[in-house]
């Protein structure tokens, strides 16, 4: 059966456009896009009424929204090796490789972490983000080595989301980045939200943005670029490549926010560490990933 939403407008929110505020809800995690055509269809009514997509809301409107019932997929187990660093009944942590999508989206169908980990865990996944994110809590890019944390419970979901939310868990990441930095550690403070022009693109700006907080360590710095050491206290989508590239040093490597770099597909990143609060034993979990072969290589080639 279709599910059904209901939602009333916040004073702060008046003069709104309805499909912008409806994402900013993270409705069913729907796209901008995937709402208009919700909303062009009749399925969403204010004050039981259909509107344009364009529709300014005003206070106290009362929004009905019908959301469809997802289409089935069925996603194939493939048995694609897993560098486990840590596994119980309610959890893992893997070591995820450079250049694996972590689960499937247009043009990436197959060979993702998510059929690995259907093959590994079989039904043991928490369903909360459906068929397609099964026990994804936490994503990184493609291109960004290091680990992850996967649910095997909705109960375990929600604890671990809940600690992402309340930013007490930690992640940090080692990075190369382009240049030489004036400071030697500090915190960058810059909302993050959509890019205006291109939509696949996140920027730093004051509008439609959440805040970001990234705090950085020079470890080592070369002719060209740094070695650092970065701290998420958010986590924004791709919040730091975004923030580098804000300041001016991209990560190496980055085409989307800065440049290619010859011979190395996508950029420099590794997620180095994780720690948490395990959801059933109360006890706090850290774990570590030793800098993969490529990011070695290349602090190498840039001594």
């Amino acid at each position: 059966m279709p599910e059904k939403l209901y939602f009333q407008i916040p004073s702060d929110a008046v003069g709104e456009r309805l499909d912008k505020w409806l994402v900013s809800q993270n409705a069913m995690d729907m796209t901008r896009s995937a709402i208009q055509l919700r909303i062009e269809q009749g399925d969403v009514l204010v004050d039981g009424k259909a509107v344009s997509k364009n529709y300014r809301v005003k206070a106290d409107d009362q929004i009905e929204m019908v959301v469809p019932e997802p289409e089935t997929l069925a996603l194939e187990p493939e048995n694609i090796p897993l560098d486990i660093v840590y596994e119980d009944d309610d959890l893992l942590v893997v070591n995820k490789p450079k250049g694996m999508v972590v689960h499937p989206a247009p043009g990436h169908m197959t060979g993702t972490l998510v059929h690995a980990l259907l093959y590994h865990c079989g039904d043991r996944l928490s369903g909360i983000n459906g068929v397609i994110r099964p026990g994804i809590v936490h994503r990184i890019d493609r291109w960004t080595s290091g680990l992850l944390m996967i649910a095997k419970n909705d109960v375990s979901h929600q604890a671990l989301s809940g600690q992402i939310q309340a930013h007490s868990f930690t992640r940090e990441y080692q990075a190369i980045a382009m240049g030489r930095f004036r400071e030697k550690s500090g915190t960058i403070s810059a909302p993050i939200g959509r890019h205006p022009v291109d939509r696949k693109k996140m920027c730093v700006t004051p509008k439609n943005s959440k805040p970001a907080v990234t705090h950085y360590e020079v470890l080592e710095e070369y002719q060209r670029a740094s070695h650092l050491r970065l701290r998420l206290e958010t986590g924004r989508t791709h919040q730091i490549r975004v923030h580098l590239a804000y300041l001016g040093h991209p990560v190496l490597g980055d085409d989307v926010y800065g440049k290619a770099y010859p011979g190395m597909e996508g950029q420099c990143l590794h997620a180095s560490k994780i720690g948490f609060i395990h959801p059933s034993t109360g006890k706090y979990l850290e774990f570590e990933s030793p800098l993969p072969a490529y990011f070695e290589k290349i602090c190498r080639g840039l001594k």
